[in-house]
C-alpha cells in the first residue's frame, strides 16, 4: 500500500474544468478505468458527483462508483455529437464495470458510396471496409442522419433503389423519377457523367463543404413562417437542424487518439501466459452461431493475426444438417467443415493453416462439441477454449472449473474483441439471408402484405412453411396483421378459398 498513489484532489480538478462539452474518465486506486461519461458542460456534470449531498441521495450503484473513484481525467471536444462518439470508443476500449451502454459489438452508423459502381447510391453501414468505397462518419445521431440522407437524395436526384433487373417493368421497379425524387440514371434520363457530378456534390455536402442546401431549407422555412404555415415551418426547422447536425465537422476518433491504446502484441503475450500455451497464439480463429429460427441457422469464423483482424480469412456458413435450433450440433458442423476442408487442401499443397488457438463462443456444451470434431479429424492437440459471455468465463478441455481473468486484462480484452467480431459477422450474415428471404418470399403475392409486414412475419415464424401450418388466430398476433389479413394469408398459402372480403 505504500506505493499507492494518493487520492486526487477533485475540487482542484473541478476548478480547472471548463464549461465545455467533453468526456470524463474515472479510475480506481489501481488506475483501472471504472467509468466513462460524456457531458455538454463538463464542470456542471462532473461536479454533481462530488456534491456532499450526492452520497446520500444517489442510488447504490452511483454511491459505490463515487466511493471507488481515485482519480479523474477529462477530454474536451467540439460538440455533444463528438462527445457521444468519443465516449463510445472509450467504453469499447476499456469496458468499465460501471458502464452499461456501448459495451456490445454495435457500432455507429457510416454512409458508404462506391463511385466505381455503374450508378452509385448512398447506403448505411456500420463497418468500414477496404473496398475502394468512400465512407462518411461515424454519425452519433442516427435519426438526423436518415433524415439528411432522404433530403439529400431528393435535392441531388440520387437513386435509392436497387439496379433495374433485365426484363423487369419500369413501373414496377421504382417511381421515384415520376415524383421528381430521382434523376433516373438507370433508365437513361441522366447520363452517367451528369449523375456522377450529382453524387460528387452530395459527397461535398456530407463533408460539410456546401451550404446551398442549408440556405435553401432556411429560406423555405422563413417563407412558410411568413405565410403563417407554421406546421410546414416547424418541419423545415427540424430538417434544418438535422442537416446541420449531420454535416457539422466532427473528429474521427481512432485508437491512436484514445488516452491509452490497445497493444495487440502485448495482449497476445498475455493470453499465452494466461492459458499456459507453449507458444504465442499468433493466429486465432473464433466461431459463433446465430439463429432466430430453424429457417436461418448460420455461423461465422473470424481470424485474428498477431492480435488484429485478418479479414481476408473471415468465413460464413449456412448450417445444412439441422432442421431445429441446436447450438451444440451447429458448432460441431461448422468446426467439422472448416478444418476438414483445411486438411483436404493441405494434402495437395503440403501446407497446413491450422490456427494456434481456436475459440468458440459459448460454454462447456459448445466446447465439447467442437472438441469431439477436432478429435475425429486428428486435431485433438490444437489448443481450444470456450468463452461464455455472461460472466466472461473461459472453459478449457479437461478442466472442470472455468477460468476468469481480470476485467482489465489484455488477454481478456483480446478474447472479447475476437468474440465480438465473430458475433457481428454472424449477425450480419443472418440479416443478409433474412433480407434475401424477404425479397423472394411467397408472401409477395398476397395483397395487403407489405415489406414491413412480410419482414415481421418471417422474423416471428422463420419461414413460409411454418406460416402455412398456423391458424389465422396465430398469425393475427403479429403486430400490423389484422384478422382479415391473417385469414387471407392462410387461405392463399394453402390454396383455399378466403371467407373474408374485408381489408
Amino acid at each position: 500500500m505504500s506505493n499507492q498513489k494518493p487520492r486526487a484532489d477533485f475540487q482542484k480538478i473541478l476548478r480547472d474544468m471548463p464549461h465545455k462539452p467533453g468526456v470524463y474518465v474515472m479510475r480506481d486506486r489501481l488506475d483501472h478505468v471504472i467509468y466513462v461519461g460524456k457531458a455538454k458542460d463538463l464542470r456542471k456534470r462532473v461536479g454533481n458527483y462530488f456534491m456532499p449531498s450526492r452520497k446520500f441521495s444517489a442510488d447504490l450503484k452511483t454511491r459505490a462508483l463515487i466511493d471507488s473513484v481515485w482519480n479523474l481525467e477529462y477530454h474536451i471536444v467540439r460538440s455533444d455529437a463528438e462527445a457521444v462518439l468519443f465516449e463510445g470508443r472509450l467504453i469499447k476500449e476499456f469496458r468499465p464495470k460501471y458502464n452499461i451502454s456501448f459495451r456490445d459489438d454495435k457500432r455507429f452508423l457510416l454512409v458508404r458510396v462506391h463511385l466505381a459502381e455503374p450508378m452509385p447510391r448512398f447506403a448505411l453501414t456500420r463497418m468500414r471496409k477496404e473496398d475502394g468505397a468512400r465512407y462518411f462518419g461515424p454519425f452519433a445521431n442516427a435519426g438526423a442522419l436518415r433524415s439528411t440522407l432522404e433530403a439529400m437524395r431528393k435535392r441531388f436526384g440520387i437513386r435509392s433503389c436497387r439496379p433495374l433487373e433485365p426484363g423487369e417493368a419500369e413501373y414496377k421497379h421504382c417511381l421515384d423519377h415520376v415524383i421528381k425524387n430521382c434523376s433516373a440514371p438507370c433508365i437513361g434520363k441522366t447520363t452517367r457523367e451528369d449523375y456522377l457530378a450529382r453524387v460528387e456534390s452530395a459527397c461535398e455536402f456530407l463533408e460539410g463543404q456546401g451550404r446551398e442546401m442549408l440556405d435553401q431549407v432556411e429560406s423555405e422555412m422563413k417563407a412558410a413562417a411568413e405565410k403563417m404555415d407554421f406546421e410546414k415551418a416547424a418541419q423545415l426547422r427540424n430538417l434544418l437542424e438535422d442537416l446541420k447536425t449531420t454535416t457539422r465537422p466532427t473528429t474521427r476518433f481512432t485508437r491512436k487518439s484514445l488516452p491509452t491504446t490497445i497493444n495487440p502484441e502485448a495482449d497476445v503475450t498475455a493470453l499465452q501466459a494466461a492459458l499456459a500455451l507453449p507458444s504465442p497464439p499468433r493466429v486465432m480463429e473464433c466461431f459463433d452461431i446465430s439463429n432466430i429460427s430453424s429457417a436461418h441457422i448460420v455461423a461465422s469464423m473470424v481470424r485474428f493475426r498477431d492480435g488484429v483482424p485478418d479479414r481476408a480469412g473471415y468465413r460464413t456458413y449456412r448450417i445444412k444438417g439441422l432442421t431445429t435450433q441446436d447450438d451444440f450440433a451447429s458448432m460441431a458442423e461448422v468446426v467439422r467443415r472448416r478444418y476438414g476442408r483445411i486438411l483436404r487442401e493441405s494434402e495437395n499443397t503440403n501446407a497446413t493453416a491450422i490456427p494456434d488457438l481456436i475459440i468458440v463462443d459459448g460454454g462447456r456444451g459448445q466446447l465439447s462439441s467442437a472438441c469431439e470434431e477436432l478429435k475425429r479429424l486428428g486435431l485433438q492437440n490444437v489448443p481450444i477454449i470456450g468463452l461464455a459471455k455472461e460472466f466472461e468465463e473461459i472453459h478449457r478441455p479437461g478442466r472442470p472449473l472455468p477460468m476468469r481473468l481480470p476485467q482489465d486484462s489484455g488477454a481478456l480484452r483480446l478474447l472479447q474483441r475476437i468474440r465480438d467480431e465473430a458475433h457481428r459477422t454472424a449477425n450480419g450474415y443472418h440479416s443478409l439471408l433474412l433480407k434475401k428471404r424477404v425479397r423472394e418470399s411467397l408472401l409477395d403475392a398476397i395483397p395487403g402484405v407489405s415489406a414491413n409486414r412480410k419482414r415481421a412475419l418471417l422474423e416471428k415464424f422463420g419461414s413460409v412453411e411454418r406460416i402455412k401450418s398456423l391458424t389465422p388466430e396465430d398469425i393475427a398476433k403479429v403486430s400490423g396483421i389484422s384478422p382479415a389479413l391473417a385469414e387471407r394469408i392462410t387461405s392463399t398459402l394453402n390454396n383455399t378459398p378466403c371467407n373474408s372480403t374485408s381489408t
